[in-house]
């Protein structure tokens, strides 16, 4: 699928863009929290402006495709699947640059169930043109708090991508992971980078509080994000992201490979 209009197709296709699985109200509720400066939805971002509710439905009108309409204050959320290609352009462009340079990389999702192929093929495709995929701080404890209260995960790599598990039944190295929005994982992976005297990455490469957190403490940082959660897109507004693509985080898994495809063959790396 080497096509953007191809692509486009395939992402309303598939429901990864066009009408989406993100509820509206959902959506309206998170950019109050974010206004807010509710740190469960800031997810590592210490945003400079301002952000009112309505400014960050203009921007994520803008970033997304969603109803800039006041009055849609329900139903499905809608991805412009231009906007998804136009951002996976720029997100393979970071990706090819990384791969010329051979730059150390870091991968980590918050969405293991969903997202780890889709990065574990980048993570696969980069090794083998020489980048450096990091693994700081395996095994690593980190305490973070959900709607259940705190938990005590571990920080685990799966094909060379980061994830936390909450579960002591589940063998590292193997998914699935926890479904996590914390930066807390990627700031312990960085600390350990920089305390170990091992190569810090000069690419992010996650969703969530990964992109949130790594862009936030200076680092080139990309990603996926859902349309409701505004603050990669903060981020990428405000020059702490670089790159943030609008897509649904939330359909089956194997949805997202022809996106691996799709990167890689505009990075110069398809094998």
């Amino acid at each position: 699928m080497a096509s953007g209009a191809g692509l486009q197709d395939y992402l309303v296709a598939a429901g990864l863009a066009g009408v989406v699985g993100s509820a509206r109200e959902r959506s309206l509720r998170r950019y109050r929290l974010f206004a807010a400066r509710d740190p469960r939805v800031l997810i590592g971002i210490d945003p400079q402006g301002d952000w009112t509710e309505r400014e960050l439905v203009r921007l994520m009108a803008g970033r997304c495709g969603v109803s800039d309409d006041p009055r849609c204050v329900s139903g499905h959320d809608v991805i412009d699947p231009e906007l998804t290609v136009a951002a996976l352009d720029a997100f393979a462009e970071r990706v090819g640059d990384a791969a010329g340079r051979r730059a150390p990389v870091l991968f980590g999702t918050g969405h293991p169930h969903r997202l780890i192929g889709f990065y574990a093929g980048l993570a696969d495709a980069l090794s083998a043109a020489g980048c450096e995929i990091l693994t700081p701080a395996q095994g690593r404890c980190v305490d973070i708090t959900t709607r259940f209260g705190l938990r005590t995960c571990s920080l685990d790599y799966v094909q060379g991508v980061g994830l936390v598990r909450e579960s002591e039944g589940e063998r590292p190295g193997c998914a699935p992971g926890t479904h996590t929005h914390s930066p807390l994982p990627v700031r312990v992976a960085l600390d350990a980078a920089a305390g170990g005297g091992g190569p810090l990455p000069e690419l992010v490469v996650g969703d969530h509080g990964w992109v949130c957190g790594a862009g936030q403490l200076g680092f080139e940082a990309i990603g996926l994000a859902d349309t409701d959660d505004p603050a990669l897109f903060v981020g990428e507004a405000e020059g702490v992201v670089s790159v943030a693509v609008p897509v649904d985080d939330g359909v089956r898994s194997d949805c997202y490979m022809p996106l691996t495809r799709y990167v890689l063959n505009r990075a110069c790396l398809s094998q």
